[in-house]
C-alpha cells in the first residue's frame, strides 16, 4: 500500500473523561484490554471480561465525537469458533455504539474474520507480538526474527484475505513490519513496529507517563503526568493537614479573604 500523506493517529481509552481529552486529536480510539493491566492492575489481559470491554466501551463511546471507537475482544470470546465471535461482537457493537472490533490472529483466525465481516462487523486485526497468547510467545517479547518472519507476514496476509480494514503490528522487527506495510493494501498500525506503518498507536497513560509499573522500548513519554499528580496530591495533602484546605474561598458561608 502507499504511504499515506498523513498517517493515522490512535491511542487507548477507556473513559469518558480521557476519551473526551484524546478525541480532537485522534483518528482512532482504541478500547483495549489492556485496560485489565492498566486499570485494574493485572499482570496480563487475560482475565479481561466481555462485560468489562462492554462497559469501558461505552464510557468511551459517549466520550468521543470524532474519532472511529474499537473495542477489543477478550480472550476467550472468539477462540471457540466464528458463531461465538459473531455472538460476542454484536452484543459489544450493539450494546458501546463502537465502530468496530479488534482481534488478535493471524491464519487462524482468519475464517472467524471472514465469518464476521461477512455479517457485517468490520474488523481490524492483530499480528506480531499478541499480548492474549503472551505465554505461548514466550513473555513479552520482538517477534520476527530469521524464520518467524514467514509466519507473521503469512498471517498479515490472511487478515487481509479474509477482510479485515486494518491490521496492528505489534513488536515486530522494523524491516518485516515495513516489507508488511508495502505488501498490503490495508491500513497498518504499529505498535513497536515501523514508522513506515500507516499509522501508530501507544497505550495513552504509557505516552503520558501515567503508568508507572514497566515502559516498553518502544514507547516515547510525551508528558509525565504521574510526577504532577504526584506533586498535586502531596500539596492538598499538605494543605488538609496544616488546615489551609478548605479556605474561606472554599467555604460557604465563611465571609472571603480581601
Amino acid at each position: 500500500m502507499a504511504a499515506l500523506d498523513t498517517p493515522v493517529v490512535a491511542l487507548t481509552a477507556y473513559t469518558t473523561p480521557m476519551a473526551r481529552l484524546l478525541d480532537p486529536h485522534c483518528d482512532l480510539l482504541l478500547v483495549g484490554d489492556s485496560l485489565g493491566m492498566v486499570v485494574y492492575g493485572m499482570d496480563s489481559t487475560l482475565a479481561v471480561s466481555v462485560e468489562m470491554m462492554i462497559a469501558h466501551g461505552q464510557a468511551v463511546v459517549r466520550g468521543s465525537q470524532k474519532a472511529c471507537v474499537a473495542v477489543d475482544m477478550p480472550f476467550g470470546s472468539y477462540q471457540e469458533s466464528p458463531q461465538q465471535a459473531f455472538r460476542v461482537a454484536a452484543d459489544i457493537m450493539a450494546r458501546t455504539g463502537a465502530g468496530c472490533i479488534k482481534l488478535e490472529g493471524g491464519q487462524e483466525m482468519a475464517p472467524t474474520i471472514e465469518f464476521l465481516v461477512q455479517r457485517g462487523i468490520p474488523v481490524i486485526g492483530h499480528i506480531g507480538l499478541k499480548p492474549q497468547a503472551v505465554h505461548a510467545h514466550g513473555g513479552f517479547r520482538t517477534v520476527g526474527r530469521g524464520s518467524e518472519a514467514e509466519q507473521v507476514m503469512a498471517d498479515a496476509l490472511a487478515v487481509e484475505k479474509a477482510g479485515a480494514f486494518a491490521v496492528v503490528i505489534e513488536s515486530t522487527m522494523e524491516p518485516l513490519s515495513r516489507a508488511i506495510t508495502e505488501a498490503l493494501g490495508i491500513l497498518t498500525i504499529g505498535i513497536g513496529a515501523s514508522p513506515q506503518c500507516d499509522g501508530q498507536i501507544l497505550v495513552a497513560e504509557d505516552m503520558l507517563g501515567l503508568f508507572p509499573d514497566f515502559t516498553p522500548r518502544f514507547v516515547r513519554k510525551f508528558a509525565n503526568l504521574g510526577q504532577e499528580v504526584d506533586r498535586a496530591v502531596a500539596d492538598y495533602a499538605h494543605a488538609v493537614r496544616t488546615r489551609t484546605f478548605p479556605g474561606p474561598a472554599e467555604c460557604v458561608g465563611m465571609p472571603k479573604a480581601d
